[in-house]
């Protein structure tokens, strides 16, 4: 897709089409990046595991860090970068709940060991031992024995609901082209930026 597009987020899922059928390693794995009650700066990766007209999905314990800082702040901002393609994509926009629905269905299509992962992990919290874990986990694959594992209370997912999307495309010399999609009202402005 030439750009501008019409809708970022139509342009977002081609790319992310070739990207599944070209990179090396995952190309749902992004940098979340979140900012605490204090106004400090985290970020990681994570999955990105949906993406539609609403906006892109992640799963976490919701008690984790990342989890703490979007109940204070629910703004986040997304970077996915394609390597191979010499594509890197930019979402940033507020964060809300996924429905429960939505929860429930992914969490029964993850594995048994990281839904019985999911109940054992304090996600973010001190950790005395890997023995501890280890019992832990021990413990919820006896209580879930036999049985399907149910979500957990403090695990869901959060859609970033875009305000502002941008695609960047490594060029020779260092002189990309990049292109931002800025929110207005039920459409899109797009620009071109210097590299």
């Amino acid at each position: 897709m030439s750009h501008p597009a019409s809708d970022p987020i139509a342009a977002f899922r081609e790319a992310f089409a070739r990207a599944q059928e070209r990179e090396d390693h995952d190309p749902t794995a992004m940098t979340l990046a979140t900012v605490d009650e204090d106004g400090r700066p985290s970020a990681r990766m994570v999955l990105l595991k949906g993406v539609d007209e609403r906006g892109f999905s992640f799963y976490t314990n919701l008690e984790s860090r990342k989890g703490r800082a979007l109940a204070k702040n629910p703004w986040a901002a997304l970077c996915i970068h394609w390597p191979k393609a010499a594509e890197q994509i930019r979402v940033e926009g507020r964060v809300e709940p996924v429905s429960a629905e939505e929860a429930d269905a992914y969490f029964a299509s993850r594995v048994r060991g990281s839904q019985i992962g999911a109940w054992a992990s304090d996600q973010s919290r001190p950790l005395h031992s890997r023995e501890e874990l280890e019992a832990r986990i021990a413990e919820v694959t006896t209580r879930f024995e036999g049985g399907p594992v149910p979500r957990p209370p403090h695990w869901s997912g959060y859609r970033v609901v875009p305000d502002r999307i941008e695609f960047w495309f490594g060029r020779d010399s260092r002189l990309h082209d990049r292109f931002v999609y800025v929110r207005e009202g039920e459409g899109w402005r797009c620009e071109r930026l210097h590299p």
